[in-house]
């Protein structure tokens, strides 16, 4: 039978997409089960969706746009959707980032976020232990998608050589993600480098942080705590944030290079022969 509970689509963008949905199925004068069969699941996940008790994904919505010739409304809603799955205090960034015409990061224990394969986002994800670790694996991978926007931010990530060496998720997960890395130096808009070992002190032993440019608004500084994120826009503390990203950089393997260590982690702690021509192992 089909749940009949009703949302307020006010409440949350969850609930705006499902009730979006069921207005859109009933006018289409489709039971649960129709639609469902429409786009290749059960009458039950629709029942569930409506009822804001399961989170679209964004094969499914964009299925739904096609049965329902809808526009596209739903692959619209649900970039909304995923956002709001994401922890409350880090949704602020993820706006912003979103807009962001530049990007640079430096990351002192696992590979950046926007450069996560789903494996290893899981793996990493899991250590909080939360509640929807599907929800927040889809949130992540959604927040990917700026990379693969026809106008993408620049987007600079310097690594620690030792998030290549945390085996996060167990070696196959550590397999992929690796020749994941290895794929973005083909990349125009997206430039991996690995600040080595031998490197020794540098300019960030404090840790990790992002530095965001946009086109019209003032850069901003994120870092993150134990429990929670800080963005400042304070200039002083932007400026000694470039400073010492520019630090970095210059103390950073080359792209090339830095491709050269990547190859040689994969043969040598897990096991991947990457071969010895141009073109990264796919």
């Amino acid at each position: 039978m089909s749940n009949v509970r009703r949302l307020d689509p006010s409440a949350s963008p969850l609930d705006y997409f499902g009730s979006e949905l069921r207005r859109r199925r009933e006018e289409a004068g489709l039971t649960q089960g129709d639609l469902g069969s429409a786009i290749f699941c059960t009458g039950s996940l629709v029942g569930q969706i409506e009822t804001g008790a399961k989170v679209p994904s964004r094969d499914l919505a964009e299925r739904l746009d096609a049965a329902l010739m809808t526009d596209g409304l739903f692959s619209r809603l649900v970039g909304l959707v995923l956002r709001s799955q994401l922890p409350s205090w880090f949704q602020p960034y993820a706006v912003m980032e979103a807009t962001a015409t530049y990007i640079s990061t430096y990351q002192a224990q696992v590979v950046y976020g926007l450069l996560q394969t789903e494996e290893y986002a899981r793996a990493v994800l899991a250590t909080g232990r939360p509640e929807r670790l599907d929800d927040l694996v889809a949130a992540r991978m959604e927040r990917q998608r700026i990379l693969r926007r026809e106008h993408p931010p620049l987007t600079l990530v310097v690594l620690d050589e030792a998030v290549l060496h945390r085996p996060i998720g167990g070696p196959d997960v550590m397999r992929k993600q690796l020749r994941h890395l290895l794929s973005f130096r083909t990349e125009r808009w997206t430039c991996v480098q690995v600040l080595p070992f031998g490197a020794g002190e540098h300019t960030s032993l404090d840790g990790s942080f992002n530095l965001l440019r946009f086109s019209d608004d003032p850069d901003l500084i994120y870092t993150e705590d134990l429990i929670s994120g800080h963005m400042t826009a304070n200039p002083e503390t932007v400026r000694e944030a470039s400073l010492r990203y520019a630090g970095l950089q210059a103390a950073a393997l080359s792209v090339e290079d830095s491709a050269e260590l990547i190859k040689r982690v994969l043969e040598e702690s897990y096991g991947q022969h990457t071969g010895t021509g141009e073109s990264p192992v796919a």
